[in-house]
């Protein structure tokens, strides 16, 4: 027997993501943007809100940095998300993060968090969505596998539940992509 909620916004797993943007000094800003994922190939979408500091960062700049808060970020990447940079500019900074220029956009790279995705602003829609393109993606070499490609287990990336308002860790891969489903004749 189900239980029906009516509607809610509750999609699993819905990752955490760490968007990186700098504001009008230089200064390195962070938000946690739980609804975002891909757009399209070498596209990635966030929801966000015009109010935030953030949302004006890449609107003036067309460019912004995502990355993936991990299990052993879980508190500093929660307190950039209940934080505004229009009250504590300096918030990054307060939580404990450190900062790169990208190679690739004029965006900070969190050096404490292993993987992130380097995007050129492609447009905002009319409803609060912002669109980028990914031109890069880093990753610590320990988050790599043998075959030095990014290894979830080791990223250990979380998820956010949205009927809980918690954080989950992920757990053990259970199969193999365009793989298994040839086993049914």
């Amino acid at each position: 027997m189900r239980k029906n909620f009516g509607a809610k916004t509750w999609l699993y797993p819905m990752p955490v993501l760490i968007i990186g943007t700098y504001d009008e000094n230089g200064t390195p800003n962070a938000m946690n943007a739980a609804w975002g994922g891909v757009y399209d190939t070498n596209q990635v979408m966030l929801c966000l809100a015009d109010d935030h500091k953030t949302t004006e960062n890449i609107k003036r700049t067309g460019a912004f940095t995502v990355s993936f808060a991990t299990a052993g970020t879980v508190v500093p990447c929660d307190y950039v998300g209940i934080v505004s940079a229009n009250e504590v500019p300096d918030k990054l900074e307060r939580a404990g993060f450190h900062t790169t220029k990208s190679a690739h956009v004029n965006a900070p790279v969190i050096e404490e968090l292993p993987m992130t995705l380097a995007c050129q602003l492609l447009k905002f829609n009319e409803d609060g969505i912002c669109i980028g393109e990914i031109v890069n993606v880093s990753a610590e070499e320990s988050i790599l596998n043998e075959e030095g490609l990014v290894d979830a287990k080791k990223l250990d990336p979380i998820m956010y539940d949205g009927a809980t308002h918690a954080y989950w860790r992920f757990g053990e891969k259970v199969g193999q992509a365009f793989s298994d489903g040839k086993k049914i004749k």
